[in-house]
């Protein structure tokens, strides 16, 4: 199946997209479109100090992530109410959401790596305790099977 997967997508890329499958790309996922939108365009404004360097990029990118680590369960209930606004929002609302994070990406990018910041802090956070949930998870049923068979 993964081959499958693997072939559609480069006959893809040597056949090209169309302008209309790029238009309904757009429409399904309008949220994340301008999020990508907006993180181009906030890097472009950062490295070429259109209008703030990218010190404060990376200041504030580091910030958010060291108080997503430090405090997980606030930061992501921000992000969550965040998100669910944004995508709760009628097409038109989050068209316009996005037009004005595109323009916080051009004249203040730094508050877009800060959001990014804590979003990987959270990552970050969410991941370094996975592979303890996932051995605990391994564990118990293992264990339960063992019990089983004793049966």
């Amino acid at each position: 199946m993964d081959d499958k997967i693997k072939k559609s997508v480069t006959e893809k890329f040597k056949e090209g997209v169309s302008v209309q499958e790029l238009e309904k790309f757009a429409r399904k996922y309008t949220t994340e479109t301008f999020i990508i939108i907006s993180v181009i365009i906030a890097t472009i404004s950062s490295t070429f100090h259109f209008f703030n360097g990218a010190g404060w990029s990376i200041v504030l990118g580091g910030i958010g992530a060291i108080l997503s680590i430090a405090l997980p369960a606030q930061i992501h209930q921000i992000e969550k109410l965040y998100f669910s606004f944004v995508t709760k929002q009628e097409q038109t609302a989050q068209i316009a959401i996005g037009i004005v994070q595109i323009v916080i990406a051009l004249f203040i990018p730094f508050v877009i790596f800060a959001q990014l910041g804590m979003l990987s802090g959270l990552s970050f956070h969410h991941f370094s305790r996975q592979p303890k949930t996932v051995e605990e998870k391994e564990r118990k049923k293992s264990k339960t099977e063992n019990e089983e068979e004793h049966i």
